[in-house]
Order: C-alpha cells, then structure tokens, then sequence
C-alpha cells in the first residue's frame, strides 16, 4: 500500500475540529485562513497520498472558504502548483487577475505563491487534489499566471487523462507498494506539465522527455480503450496518433515489452479478471476472450497458459471454486 495518511473529523471533539482542520491544511499544504458557517461542528476527512515529494489529496468537507494572503504567502510559501478535481459542489475563485466560476468535473489550477480567495459550496463539497512543487514543472515563471484560475474540463482531452488517473489511483491503492509512489508521481508530474503546455500553447517550454512519456501515455489509455478491437495493431495505432511506426516501438523501449507484448498483457488480464469474476460464471470462455480480442480459440488458450501456468477453464474453475 502506499504511504497515506487519514483525518477524519469525527475523530476530535466538536469544539475542536474546525481549528483542528485549519491548523491541519495549513502543517499539510500552506498556511490559510478558513471560514464557515459551520464551523461549531465541522465536518470533514481527508486522505493524502505521499508519491516521493508530489502528494495527493482526497477530501470531502462543509463549505468553506479559503484564504491566502499576501503576508501568509511571505511566511510559509512551499512553491507549488495545486490542481483541484472538483467531484461533488460548486464555487468559485478570486485572483488579482482572475476570476472564475467552478463546478463538477472541472479541474481547478492554483498556486500557492499568489493570493486568492476559494468559495467552496455545497454538502459535502468533494475533490481530488494533486500538488506538485513548482521545480519539477519546467514552465517559464510568467507563464504561471496565464493557468492559474482557468476552469479545465476533466469530461475531455489532457484534462480527462489526467483526472481518470487520479480517481483510479485514489479508489484503490492496495495495489500499489510504497516503492510505487515515486514514480506515480512521476507520471503525474508529466500529465499536469503536459496540461501546461496545452493550455498556454506553448509545448516547446517542456523537454523532449516528458513529450514522450505523455505520448506514450496518451497511447496506452487509447490501447486500453480499444482492446476488445482484434484489429488493434501498432499500425493502427501509430495511425491514430499521426507518427510512425517505427517510432511508436520506440516509444515502448522503456516499457519491459514490445507494443505487441503489451497489447495481450492488457487482454489477458482484462479476461483473467472476467473468467475469475463469480457474476460472469455462465459466460462463456470463449465469449470473454473475443470480448478481449481473442477471436481464435486456441490462440487464447496458449497465450493464456504461457502467461498463467494454466488453461482459462482450469483458472477459472478455481477460482470459482474458493468462492463459494
């Protein structure tokens, strides 16, 4: 699991949770003022992922509003951006330069070098939050407030990659070991600096490497989506994305696998997960390995015992048998 940590309110005596949640953000993000009408019996929890300096946030809280000055700003300032996933609640944000409504499924840029004032409404309002120090995002320092304050939509484009990864990554980190968080947050780092790049239009503020890996990036979630396509090949793919083929294998030299390799691991385990799956026990085998691109039968069948040790029937009869 990765490392996190959990507040929840209930955990502290009435009287004291809205300070406690003050004192809190300000140890955990940056020093704020809060207000709240609700602030007599505040409620609130919070998870934060620790991923080796970038950190994310799950949170869920009463309306509120933030606060940073100029003087907070002068005594804590930790130099990073923060980008807000608004879940659940609406609001809005005020900058000297800026002013802007937000609502569910947008993405929130801020900063924590300028004073702004954050209304959050609703009950609960709920968001995912990512923060990344502003030296591991090469932009240039006056581009800063051009994205700060701009709604991005999270329903399409980078915006949408970026916020798919941080749901999935929030609703399940059982998966993951603490030595993963580095370089998810690595990955993170390269999705916000691409969403950068595309909102000031200006992608030559961002080295070739982290062109690459949001590429690659970009084509793994197209392969993901496109996996039951028994036509899914690297020659479509590289056609989808408007470069070669030869540089799309390229692109996945980093990848332990080929772009092949990489496809069936995909479809294997989606089917794995289908065959082992007790609501899909009367479907048949051979229905879920053409679900997963798998037309052929026995082309199924090897690649599943060369990866699994094991035919599809066998595993599946196992592993419908522990659960009863």
């Amino acid at each position: 699991m990765l490392d996190e940590t959990v507040f929840r309110s209930d955990d502290v005596p009435a009287p004291d949770r809205f300070d406690y949640w003050v004192e809190l953000l300000g140890r955990s993000h940056a020093p704020m003022e809060l207000r709240s009408s609700y602030a007599d019996d505040f409620r609130a929890s919070q998870r934060v992922l620790d991923l080796g300096g970038v950190t994310v946030w799950s949170l869920a809280f009463q309306p509120l509003v933030f606060r940073r000055t100029p003087k907070l700003i002068r005594q804590s300032d930790p130099e990073t951006y923060h980008l807000s996933l608004v879940v659940r609640g609406t609001g809005s944000g005020v900058w000297r330069h800026r002013e802007t409504q937000y609502k569910p499924d947008d993405l929130l840029v801020n900063s924590s070098s300028l004073p702004n004032d954050v209304h959050s409404i609703g009950a609960p309002v709920s968001t995912v939050a990512l923060e990344i120090p502003k030296a591991l995002v090469p932009l240039p320092r006056d581009a800063a407030r051009r994205i700060i304050g701009v709604p991005v939509s999270a329903r399409e484009g980078m915006g949408a990659l970026l916020a798919r990864f941080l749901i999935q990554l929030t609703e399940d980190t059982a998966a993951y070991q603490p030595t993963d968080g580095p370089r998810l947050g690595t990955v993170l780092t390269d999705l916000a600096a691409a969403l950068f790049a595309h909102l000031l239009e200006a992608g030559a503020c961002l080295p070739p490497e982290t062109h690459r890996r949001t590429l690659t990036l970009r084509i793994q979630a197209f392969i993901r989506e496109h996996l039951h396509d028994p036509h899914l090949t690297p020659t479509a793919i590289a056609a989808a994305h408007h470069i070669s083929t030869s540089y799309l294998h390229r692109l996945f030299r980093d990848e332990d696998a080929t772009v092949a390799e990489w496809i069936r691991r995909r479809r294997l385990e989606a089917a794995r997960r289908d065959l082992t799956d007790p609501a899909l026990h009367a479907t048949p085998i051979q229905a879920i390995a053409a679900r997963w691109g798998f037309p052929r039968a026995t082309d199924f069948s090897r690649a599943y015992r060369a990866a699994y040790g094991t035919t599809p029937k066998d595993h599946r009869h196992q592993a419908l048998h522990s659960h009863k």
